[in-house]
């Protein structure tokens, strides 16, 4: 059974319990683990553009050595975690004066470079685990189901760093349904901001920015929604079409496969 390092987030662990939980479970079942990294501190939630700004992103770089000195790829399942630690590792591997500073400060010899692979938890299930095997592995297809995935802002862009799929036209969220059984729905702002950052400085526009997804989702056919985002998720769900179910990828997933909830 190959092993990642794993890094959770604060969110998974409150808000998004159930993001996580089937998660673990999951990956079980499909032949693999998550081994939760140590002493863990939150990621920032958003990458700090500040050219001199390092101390926001030593959480990140900590997380990236532990798992270089495992010898393991580091394996997200939220989005904005994953978006932080991704951008991060590029900044360690370009090198520069952050990546300098960030070593001094965390003592670290020899200095980390980039060298550990980041992967969200839909990337091990495509490019390791295979969407053929995880179609073979379902038991309770999602059959009849119209499901729009939910792109959002944080697992796309930039593309030239995540490098997660095609920012314009992603597949990899609806060819994870189609393995699931659901009958994916394409709508056109599956992969446009559903505003959640702007929630607390200006909470209309936040909410005019997700009932317009939600509208075009249900327009298009959709009768649920699916993300891999717990702000996406809060943010939809709040301002969202009434009625317009948002549900997290593992949540699907555990369905079909079967999994049970072990008693929390």
């Amino acid at each position: 059974m190959k092993i990642y390092s794993y890094f959770p987030g604060c969110t998974l662990k409150d808000k998004a319990r159930e993001l996580e939980r089937q998660a673990r479970l999951c990956a079980e079942k499909l032949g693999f683990s998550l081994r939760e990294i140590p002493n863990w501190q939150c990621c920032g939630a958003v990458y700090p553009m500040a050219e001199d700004e390092i101390a926001p992103k030593l959480s990140a770089v900590r997380a990236l050595q532990y798992a270089r000195e495992q010898g393991q790829d580091l394996v997200t399942v939220c989005a904005a975690c994953h978006h932080v630690i991704k951008r991060v590792n590029d900044d360690m591997a370009v090198g520069g004066d952050v990546a300098m500073r960030a070593n001094r400060y965390l003592g670290l010899q020899p200095p980390y470079q980039g060298q550990t692979r980041v992967l969200h938890y839909l990337e091990v299930l495509r490019d390791e685990v295979g969407f053929d095997t995880l179609r073979q592995k379902v038991v309770h297809p999602l059959s009849g189901r119209q499901i729009g995935a939910y792109y959002g802002c944080m697992l796309l862009r930039p593309s030239s760093v995540l490098r997660f799929d095609d920012p314009e036209s992603p597949t990899i969220l609806e060819d994870f349904l189609t393995a699931l059984g659901a009958e994916p729905v394409l709508y056109p702002m599956r992969n446009e901001c559903c505003g959640g950052y702007r929630t607390v400085t200006d909470p209309q526009g936040a909410a005019r920015a997700a009932a317009r997804v939600t509208g075009n989702a249900a327009a298009c056919g959709a009768q649920e929604l699916m993300t891999a985002c717990p702000l996406c998720r809060y943010n939809l769900e709040k301002s969202g079409t009434p009625g317009m179910k948002v549900t997290y990828f593992t949540e699907l997933l555990a369905q079909a496969l079967g999994v049970e909830e072990e008693p929390q």
